[in-house]
């Protein structure tokens, strides 16, 4: 077979045989197909699509690329959750622990941030020493001995997926649902997990932002999983405009840690205790997922969730005085703040124009290799539906550079409308698919 072929017949819209598909893959690994032809093969995919066959067989390569583990000597239900990335998403950083504390394993496979998305990976390593790169062993054990373990993709675990994946965020093939979909499964079933949870974003905050791909995403998630004999439940939520109030890695660990320790932010209280619920109703320890969301809630408001939560940083060698000091407040050198125009109604904040601006911050990547400022980010003070008189904060800006700053700023000029009435009340929740 030949890369130059393959990458002709997809970009002229042919279903491709698992055995092509696996040449690619597998020659992308092994350096027989290149960056580039990759490159122009996602390009291919992205724009003449791949059918539920291809999909299946892409999802199977990818995942047959690394270890599949066997978890059957940990004697709890084994759930995970995946979203599908949005803008301020961090509720896997408060999820994990509080399904973990519940008596469920959680064996967590994430990944870094994706176009304008931020990344559960990132995030965690904005905690000094956390760390989110262990052998299959050494996952096996931390899941046994506290239920939980936060780690990205290995040389053991969908390397094929680890691999593509860094290639996707920067080459704008990420919106694309064969590929979402291949690069998820891969992960989750690699893993080990017997139930999955998707969080599937809708909004353009999110990395699918129209609602009808978004939700043929979600039918695809969960009949990829019955294939793979795996339960799954799909949340189906709004990404219009950003989760909670902060945006950036260590901002957003900081506000998980304040709702872990009592602080309401409604919407990431209630997506977080929805997402909870039926990972428990998933593992068989309620009867649905209403009654999930109230073992839930206990377990949150006990400091379950966040007494473990300080369990895996310790085991994962984070800095769990680094943790405990959140309360201080750690920011970079520049900031600056964005206010209102004019009297009125918060109508929108447009999700998508947030997240490119946090990545102007340095919150993200535009190549593979740039560095991460794990202090940058945005704060935000006020939230779709909140009236605002002119000059009032919007938000914050902060960034290790001043320069960042200013390119930032010119990003939100677009990001935020203001109205002379109150703009409709929109359902965080969608719905929910099982």
């Amino acid at each position: 077979m030949n890369p130059v072929e393959l990458i002709k017949l997809k970009r002229n819209g042919s279903a491709l045989t698992k055995d092509q598909i696996k040449f690619i893959i597998e020659g992308y690994l092994d350096g027989r197909v290149t960056d580039y032809q990759m490159s122009a093969f996602l390009m291919a995919v992205y724009f003449m699509n791949m059918n539920e066959e291809e999909t299946f067989f892409l999802t199977e390569i990818m995942l047959e690329s690394g270890k599949i583990l066997d978890l059957s000597h940990i004697k709890k239900p084994k759930v995970d959750k995946h979203s599908t990335g949005g803008v301020g998403d961090k509720t896997s950083i408060i999820l994990a622990p509080l399904v973990a504390s519940c008596g469920i394993a959680v064996p967590m496979i994430s990944g870094r941030g994706l176009g304008h998305t931020g990344g559960t990976l990132d995030k965690l390593e904005s905690i000094p020493g956390f760390n989110v790169n262990f052998p299959v062993d050494d996952f096996k054990r931390i899941l046994e001995k506290t239920g939980l373990v936060m780690v990205g993709q290995t040389a053991e675990l969908a390397p094929a997926d680890k691999k593509i994946y860094a290639l996707r965020d920067v080459t704008a093939t990420v919106e694309c649902i064969p590929l979402i979909t291949s690069s998820i499964m891969s992960k989750k079933l690699a893993e080990g997990a017997e139930a999955l949870v998707f969080d599937v974003k809708i909004g353009v905050g999110s990395n699918l932002p129209d609602k009808e791909e978004s939700i043929e995403l979600a039918k695809k998630l969960i009949s990829t999983s019955r294939k793979f004999g795996k339960k799954a439940i799909a949340v189906l939520s709004d990404m219009e405009q950003p989760l909670g109030m902060k945006i950036g890695n260590w901002l957003e660990i900081e506000e998980c840690i304040e709702v872990m320790n009592g602080k309401m932010i409604p919407d990431l209280f209630k997506l977080n205790n929805v997402l909870a619920g039926a990972m428990i109703y998933a593992g068989g320890m309620a009867k649905n997922i209403e009654e999930g969301e109230k073992i839930a809630l206990q377990k949150l408001q006990d400091k379950s969730a966040y007494n473990k939560f300080l369990e895996i940083v310790e085991i994962q060698n984070g800095d769990t005085g680094y943790v405990k000091d959140w309360a201080d407040l750690k920011r970079p050198a520049f900031s600056k703040t964005v206010t209102a125009s004019e009297d009125g109604f918060i109508s929108e904040m447009h999700a998508s124009d947030f997240g490119f601006a946090a990545i102007e911050l340095g919150c993200g990547r535009k190549k593979v290799d740039d560095e991460i400022d794990y202090l940058a980010g945005i704060i935000l003070h006020t939230k779709v539906g909140n009236e605002v008189k002119k000059g009032d904060v919007i938000c914050e800006l902060f960034s290790g550079s001043s320069e960042k700053l200013e390119v930032s700023e010119k990003r939100m000029k677009d990001a935020v409308k203001i109205t002379g009435s109150k703009p409709a009340d929109k359902p965080l929740i969608i719905d929910i698919l099982e």
